[in-house]
């Protein structure tokens, strides 16, 4: 079958039997669990969609030591929210396997950063492997639950946006009926750790890890693809598809170390290919996570191998994701070889080609509710409030015209980055979060403005989904990622229970009542919650067109002066100029009124689509 590489993960943990699959969604992961959630009754498995990164390790690792295989899934800034619990467990292991799957982001497609989670293994001292294709993608779910099991650790599967996002043909093995009774054995010295007891525990992961050295050196994820004695390249991951490419190109002739299990190394199978070349080029994207061990090993060693990459002459880039033509720029650099292809003149095509492509900057959907939010709080705040946001479509409330948004760190950080701005600067402050970013992290720090007294509005915009990474449930929906009805978690209710005084929820496309409720927020002397809960509007238009309803898109009358005010103020992609004059574009519109808000003319009409 022809699969992304996520989807072939997903079919790896059906093969392998795995009873317990939990997520926080993030994207290049999501499709993991998306996929799962599809079968996971029918395969007889329990899957979920967890609150956050941590519980979602924490609920698979209870699995795993009950004797039930289990997998977790995040993207890579996801693994350092479970990062707590990661290296504990290292210590406490587990008693069926446990896969961890990072899915990083070079280039930053979809994340705040492009942090290597390599070099988790290394803190932790866990196995890690990493598939180059879908193919291994599913195959290294097998070799995972192996490892896991025969060390009695959870083991690591690092992948990246070009490997999950990637599609290629994947030979399917049968499934395996998961076991998904537990069974729960005290022991309390292994799985207690309190200083006596993980000192103890310390010394047995390092054993476990000298059995890992050997695992690596005997597997066949570690191997010798290519064989030649004038060039030795060592790659790993994704990059080693383009060397492939980048070494066809050149037409050299290279012998080839695919590392396909990357901590602990194959020490002696690279002292081996080390020996057998005097110039080595290591290739992998982001951090020089192999280059350093490997130049560590040959000077232990006392190799005369000369090692290329990034750490003395960067031939390849630090940042952002490899490509066929960046592996083929540097090994011709390094070998001193023109490059077959002349870039320069491919470069001037794009840019021709550019000129006459429209630009599609990242921007909300027309009719999205986060678009009536920004302009409220624009409005409530004559645009002076200074407002921290988060990590979701909302995001993108920082693109003009609508431009909210100061500070944006990670999941949760708007509402302590808020109590900090607002207690050294006394100016009014705004803290901007989606629903399912609420659940996730943002309660601690709304119980610390409460706690402290910090004077901040924290406006949780609730679209009754996690929209960004492909409208997975969250605990304020009342449905669970298996489709069952489940409670609904209010988020109002809990804002009160923190002890917030004013809490208020209001729909934002009512514009000026939504605007006298943020004023009055902002009188408060203490911390205050508004919510405004409006459903996604991907999700409304979905749900009309199952029950018939038809979308009426707003109209333009003659009352219209072309001030352009609607265009100016929202932004929306539903709303073009046109030689001078204000129009709709009936494919794009959804009714949802936000622009007749604004018009200062009363010039455009329509029905509520919403």
């Amino acid at each position: 079958m022809l699969l992304l590489g996520n989807e072939a993960i997903a079919r790896g943990i059906l093969e392998t039997g795995i009873g317990v699959m939990t997520t926080y969604p993030g994207t290049p992961a999501s499709e993991i669990a998306d996929s799962i959630a599809l079968v996971a009754k029918e395969a007889g498995m329990y899957m979920e969609y967890s609150t956050n990164e941590i519980v979602a390790l924490e609920t698979a690792a209870g699995a795993a030591i009950c004797k039930v295989r289990a997998l977790t899934a995040m993207k890579h800034v996801g693994l350092n929210v479970a990062a707590d619990a990661l290296m504990t467990l290292a210590y406490t292991g587990v008693n069926a396997g446990l896969v961890i799957v990072t899915a990083d982001d070079p280039e930053c497609y979809s994340s705040q950063n492009e942090q290597d989670n390599r070099y988790y293994a290394l803190l932790s001292n866990l196995p890690l492997l990493e598939p180059s294709d879908a193919q291994e993608a599913k195959d290294m779910i097998h070799e995972a639950i192996s490892i896991s099991e025969k060390l009695e650790l959870p083991c690591l599967v690092r992948t990246t946006t070009r490997v999950a996002h990637t599609r290629t043909p994947v030979t399917l093995d049968k499934i395996q009926k998961p076991v998904i009774k537990g069974e729960f054995i005290k022991n309390p010295k292994r799985f207690v750790m309190i200083p006596a007891n993980a000192r103890t525990q310390h010394l047995a992961l390092l054993e476990k890890m000298e059995k890992a050295k050997i695992i690596s050196e005997e597997s066949s994820l570690n191997k010798v693809t290519h064989t030649s004695t004038k060039i030795g390249i060592i790659a790993s991951g994704g990059a080693y598809n383009y060397t492939i490419e980048a070494v066809n190109l050149l037409n050299l002739d290279a012998g080839i170390l695919k590392l396909g299990m990357t901590h602990p190394l194959p020490k002696q199978k690279i002292i081996n290919f080390l020996e057998a070349h005097s110039k080595v080029i290591v290739i992998e994207e982001l951090e020089p996570y192999l280059e350093t061990q490997i130049k560590a090993i040959a000077q232990a060693s006392a190799l005369n191998a000369k090692i290329f990459g990034k750490t003395d002459t960067p031939y390849f880039p630090y940042h952002g994701e490899l490509s066929t033509r960046l592996i083929t720029e540097g090994l011709a650099r390094i070998l001193d070889k023109k490059p077959p292809i002349n870039f320069t003149e491919i470069d001037k095509k794009y840019e021709q080609a550019s000129e006459i492509l429209l630009p599609r900057p990242p921007l909300l959907c027309p009719g999205c509710p986060h678009r009536a939010s920004f302009h409220v709080i624009k409005t409530a705040t004559a645009n002076k409030a200074i407002c921290p946001t988060d990590i979701g479509c909302y995001a993108l409330g920082v693109q003009p015209p609508l431009q909210v948004g100061d500070v944006l760190i990670c999941m949760g950080a708007s509402i302590g980055v808020a109590g900090g701005v607002s207690k050294v600067t006394g100016l009014s402050t705004v803290a901007i979060v989606g629903d399912s970013t609420f659940f996730h992290a943002a309660v601690p720090g709304l119980i610390n403005a409460v706690y402290n007294n910090h004077k901040v509005t924290l406006i949780v915009l609730d679209n009754l989904t996690t929209a960004m990474t492909g409208h997975q449930p969250h605990p304020g929906i009342g449905k669970t990622g298996m489709g069952v009805q489940t409670v609904r978690v209010s988020i109002e209710d809990v804002a009160k229970g923190c002890g917030v005084k004013y809490v208020k929820v209001i729909d934002p496309f009512n514009v000026k009542e939504a605007t006298f409720v943020v004023k009055e927020a902002l009188k408060q002397e203490g911390p205050s919650v508004i919510v405004f809960r409006s459903l996604c509007t991907l999700l409304a238009l979905s749900e009309k067109r199952r029950k018939g309803i038809k979308v009426v898109p707003c109209r333009v009358t003659e009352k219209c002066t072309n001030c352009m005010a609607c265009i100016k103020l929202l932004g929306c992609p539903g709303l073009e100029a046109k030689e001078g004059k204000v129009s709709i574009n009936k494919n794009l519109c959804t009714g949802c009124m936000l622009c007749a808000a604004v018009c200062p003319y009363q010039a455009i009409e329509g029905e509520v689509s919403r």
